[in-house]
């Protein structure tokens, strides 16, 4: 088979040696670089990638990555999207071609978008931005997604076991770029509700609550807005904008909404804790983390949030048990609360204290 990793870049530099010795198991790397002024493209070329320098304008994620995947050859079996702040763990390629049968379309992997302070995985879930040659076109201005043409038979797609792609970003990068290209995506396509979804989470991200609210509202009001979990997420973010607004008795109610929209998922159950907690409404702490907890399977997708796989519920747990009196059950809490965060001194404290305590009331 003949794999090529093809990217798009701009001032990347610091990113390029570790970026090809991680693609490097493929057979040739295509990169179009986009502006760089850092000497990206020609560090690319000295490591062996070929390397195209074009100037997107105006910008859009989804042109500069159709014209990247234009540089891959006709003869590509596999193609594999990455950026350079992406690295595929050794040993991906083979896993790869386990995976890979004849006339398959997507191959979808592990992801892990980010990782917390003590290196541990915080966000991961499993993508599909590995695909055969023919067929295949990237859509929308940003948050672009891979498309196959409705003229071409759409091969069927597999999981590649154990093929890992980590993602390293640079904190200091801009997304100021991302309101204004979401906005033109809803005004493109008005009725694709993922968009709808992100554009409203994006308002949030720049606390503007009502445009939140407004925008998250029409995604939920959409036909095409049908998968539970977004639809959960939105009615979280809405509360959230709430709590933004300084009325908690409104986010309260779109937590409940969320929570019944997707009782598989811990979020909502996690996110209605924590604002009781703030509240000091400890029986309802406890009721609610103990729903979270009772879900023992991470889901695969972007929605899962770190937090609510961590310490988060126990530590929870831990202190509207101590505050309720019930020392020796927020004792155990404690420690399992430390157990998923070892690096945390205020977790370790907390077990400490708690062991203090039960020790001199013995």
């Amino acid at each position: 088979m003949k794999v090529c990793v093809y990217a798009i870049c701009k001032n990347e530099a610091q990113f390029a040696r570790r970026w090809v010795a991680s693609m490097s198991e493929a057979d040739e790397i295509y990169v179009l670089d986009t502006g760089s002024n850092d000497g990206t493209p020609q560090l690319l070329r000295s490591l062996g990638a070929h390397v195209t320098e074009e100037v997107i304008d105006p910008w859009r994620f989804d042109v500069a990555r159709n014209r990247s995947l234009e540089l891959v050859p006709e003869d590509t079996d596999i193609c594999v999207c990455t950026d350079l702040d992406e690295l595929f763990r050794p040993g991906w390629r083979a896993k790869l071609e386990a995976a890979w049968k004849p006339g398959t379309g997507q191959a979808y992997y592990r992801y892990t978008w980010s990782f917390q302070e003590d290196g541990s995985e915080g966000v991961a879930f499993w993508i599909d931005k590995i695909h055969a040659r023919q067929g295949y076109h990237w859509a929308h201005p940003v948050h672009e997604v891979l498309t196959w043409d409705e003229t071409d038979n759409h091969g069927p797609s597999v999981t590649a076991i154990g093929v890992q792609l980590d993602h390293y970003p640079d904190p200091n990068k801009s997304r100021a770029q991302y309101l204004p290209l979401l906005e033109l995506s809803v005004a493109e396509d008005p009725e694709d509700a993922r968009n709808m979804h992100y554009l409203g989470r994006e308002y949030l991200f720049r606390g503007r609550w009502d445009d939140c609210i407004e925008t998250l509202k029409r995604h939920l009001a959409m036909p095409r807005a049908n998968w539970a979990d977004e639809r959960a997420a939105s009615m979280r973010y809405i509360a959230k904008a709430f709590l933004g607004k300084e009325e908690p008795e409104q986010a309260r109610d779109w937590y409940l909404r969320a929570i019944a929209e997707a009782p598989h998922l811990r979020e909502a159950y996690l996110d209605l804790a924590m604002l009781l907690y703030q509240q000091e409404r400890w029986d309802g702490v406890l009721y609610f983390t103990s729903c979270a907890l009772e879900i023992k399977t991470r889901p695969k997708t972007y929605i899962s949030e770190a937090a609510a796989w961590g310490s988060l519920p126990y530590d929870l747990r831990a202190i509207a048990l101590y505050q309720t009196g019930r020392l020796a059950e927020a004792l155990e809490a404690a420690k399992q609360a430390s157990l998923l965060e070892p690096g945390s001194e205020r977790l370790r404290e907390n077990v400490a204290i708690l062991e203090e305590i039960l020790k001199k009331g013995d």
